[in-house]
This record gives structure tokens, sequence and C-alpha cells, in this order.
């Protein structure tokens, strides 16, 4: 059974199709990504996955509950969190408390752990992200990788299953890119089940097993990246024909 399933899920914003009939799952322990232009939908995808919006027809199925009804803190205390494309910290707290909302949620609290020990674990996660050093600084002081790696710190605090990132590699470096992908790569390996939207293609094919791709509100296309780059419907639509901005070429 998929950990994570979407059917037919159909969203309109009066006469605008933002999303058709929209399917795909995603297997335990796997990665998946989402490409797609600007405007392609794909953040009303997580939107409407994550309960932020409702959507017109369709399900989400998570771990084989129907959470279409639920409401977004109700979708995290069943596993499943996200990531904002645009960071949302909590400016005029220490890195420490922007931690303590997410890590007393009701998932993480039914983990039946004392405060010393729900503080150990923040501090662990904290630290695996290699924000060990900034535990007691300000987040004001954090620059915009290290604001990236608290906020996937942020959602690890609630014990996901299932983790959805809205581009994690937005606005950030080469050395930054990197080390965020470390850390992507570092979760998955111990069991954590991801979905990554992004635009840095080169970088996300590095990452994933499986890609779909969103175009105008409709998926055009899913497979490996080995197939995703031959696949002419992606090429012309979405690339315009240069495969080597993939960078498996």
């Amino acid at each position: 059974m998929s950990l994570l399933e979407v059917v037919n899920l159909t969203k309109r914003f009066g006469g605008l199709v933002a999303l058709e009939r929209i399917s795909f799952e995603v297997q335990r322990g796997e990665i998946l990504g989402i490409i797609g232009p600007n405007g392609a939908g794909k953040t009303t995808l997580f939107n409407c996955i994550t309960g932020f919006l409702q959507y017109d027809s369709g399900s989400v199925i998570l771990d084989g509950h129907d959470i279409a009804h639920d409401k977004p803190y109700q979708i995290v205390n069943r596993g499943l969190t996200r990531t904002w494309q645009l960071v949302k910290p909590f400016f005029g707290m220490r890195v420490m408390e922007a931690m303590m909302v997410p890590a007393y949620s009701r998932r993480a609290s039914s983990r039946g752990l004392s405060k010393k020990e729900n503080e150990q674990n923040i501090v662990k996660i904290l630290e695996d992200m290699g924000l060990g050093d900034k535990i007691w600084m300000e987040v004001d002081s954090l620059n915009q990788g290290e604001l990236r790696l608290l906020d996937i710190s942020r959602a690890l605090a609630t014990y996901p299953e299932v983790l959805l990132l809205d581009e994690p590699f937005s606005g950030l470096s080469h050395n930054e890119i990197e080390n965020i992908s470390n850390v992507i790569r570092s979760v998955n390996t111990r069991g954590l089940t991801l979905v990554i939207i992004e635009h840095r293609l080169r970088e996300l094919m590095r990452l994933v097993q499986k890609v779909i791709v969103i175009n105008f509100g409709q998926k055009i296309a899913e497979g490996t990246p080995q197939e995703i780059v031959q696949e002419p419907k992606v090429i012309e639509a979405y690339l315009g024909g240069r495969r080597q901005k993939f960078g498996l070429a």
C-alpha cells in the first residue's frame, strides 16, 4: 500500500482550473520530485494535500486514511508535514524557542517524552542539521541557508512519516544546496518519505527516485529521472528541448 496517494485531485478558482485530475502515489521511503513551470499548480497541489486549500473533487489518502476533511494540524498529527516556498521564521525568538512549537504538537507529544527528553531530541535534530552552534542564537541572525535548515528542522520536530519540501534550494548558494541535499539524503536513509517541489532540476534529479511533471494544472509525465528527460512532452512543453538542463544528458 502506498504511504501517500493522490487520486483525481481537482481544484478550481472560479473559472480557472488550477489542478485537473492529478493522481500519483508515493511509496514508503521514496523521494518523489515534482517539477513544472511557474504557475503550473505545484504549490497549489501542496496546499491541497496539507489542508490549507479545500479541493473540489478527488481524494488524498495518507497511510490508508482519507484526509480530505482534516484541518492542517490534524494532517500534521497524522504524520504529514511541510515546509514553505517562502521561509516563515519566528523572528524575535531564539532558534531553540522556534523549535518548541512543533516539538509540542500532538503527534510529538504522543511519544510520551519528558520535557528534558523532548529538548534533547530538539538539540539532536539541530545538530544533525548543522545548526548545533546556533541553538541559542536569535533567528534574525541566521542567513538564508540556515533559515531553510531551521524550517526543515521544525518540520522534523513533528516526527513526520511524510515531509513535503517546497523549493528547498530557492535562493541558496551551491554549498548551501549541497548541505541541504545531504540532509535530505540522511533523513531519507533513516526512513523518511519526501516529496519535493524544485526548480533547480539538476540538483533535484540527483536526489529523487521518481518525478512527476505538471503543466497548466495537468500531470503530463511521470517516471524516473532518466525516463523524464526522454519524454517528448516534457522536453518540448517544459524544457524547450534542452535536455542538458537536467544534468543527465
